[in-house]
């Protein structure tokens, strides 16, 4: 891979003196490196060269409409080799939220709230043609939610297992009457931070982007970021979002921090484990719960 990297870099631009290749790992979806510093360059796992390049095409046309969109800084591309499944983009500042803390992370709630206001808000018919609808009913996800805690029961704090448990034995939600933009996949590893200012500095990873259920992005703020930055992001968003909109968010919080760490044993990606079991309990509380009540309209 590392000598494809040099030639496609050759070929797009030109001059450019290469001095460093850095691995940055990757998820299901993509594996990326970094070079120089300075240039991040990303290539699509999907071995169907069809759905490959299209999947990269889309995503392109998705970044330039969202670096429209966004009050936060994107990836914008330099360059783009669809057919093999590669975009490459100048790498934004700072550090990923989930491996670097901020002292003060009440201060991440502003930029949030209007980073997905002005998502939310966006024309869903424009968006329509750059993303796919991501409608998932959600007693599907409380039942994969309960086989995820079967599997990982025995790793969960056994004062914490009561939470858990009382959750699954409720009903899942209804799902949202409407659909709109969304990053759909805000987890704190993919919201860049500079850690001595406890400021957002840049959103990446749109892979996942859709049509989808706002609470669900906001729910990742929940599951992430706790619900005090949770409920401060929420004064800072313009989407409408009432009682109805909470109860979702918390639902997915819960059902997606159980996914994570169900992934992180099944994977040994401890990393996503050891932050669920972490947040388990503030995730889960009853006051958590209480919380759902509290929505605006």
């Amino acid at each position: 891979m590392t000598d494809h990297i040099l030639r496609l870099l050759a070929r797009h631009l030109p001059g450019y003196e290469i001095r460093t290749i850095t691995g940055l790992g990757g998820g299901s979806d993509n594996i990326a490196y970094e070079v120089n510093g300075e240039i991040v360059v990303r290539q699509r796992r999907d071995d169907d060269p069809t759905s490959r390049r299209e999947a990269t095409r889309r995503e392109a046309a998705l970044l330039a409409v969202v670096s429209e969109l966004s009050p936060l800084p994107v990836p914008q591309p330099i360059f783009v080799e669809d057919g093999a499944g590669i975009l490459a983009y100048a790498k934004l500042p700072g550090l990923p939220l989930n491996l670097h803390p901020v002292p003060e992370p009440v201060r991440l709630a502003a930029p949030l709230g209007a980073f997905l206001s002005r998502l939310h808000t966006a024309p869903a018919e424009r968006m329509a043609a750059l993303v796919p609808r991501d409608a998932y009913p959600l007693g599907d996800l409380r039942e994969d939610a309960e086989r995820d805690y079967r599997d990982i029961v025995p790793h969960i704090p056994v004062p914490s297992r009561r939470l858990v448990e009382d959750f699954l034995a409720h009903t899942a939600p209804q799902g949202p009457d409407t659909l709109a933009f969304c990053h759909n996949d805000l987890g704190s590893e993919h919201i860049l931070v500079n850690v001595e200012t406890s400021t957002v500095t840049g959103v990446i990873d749109w892979t996942d982007a859709a049509l989808a259920d706002p609470a669900y992005d906001l729910a990742l703020i929940y599951r992430d970021l706790g619900p005090e930055i949770f409920d401060l992001t929420l004064t800072h968003y313009e989407g409408p979002f009432d009682v109805a909109g909470h109860e979702r968010a918390v639902f997915y919080a819960r059902c997606s921090l159980l996914e994570d760490i169900a992934y992180g044993l099944r994977t040994g990606a401890r990393q996503y484990a050891d932050a669920g079991l972490a947040h388990l309990h503030r995730t889960f509380s009853e006051a958590s719960y209480d919380g759902q009540r509290a929505g605006r309209a």
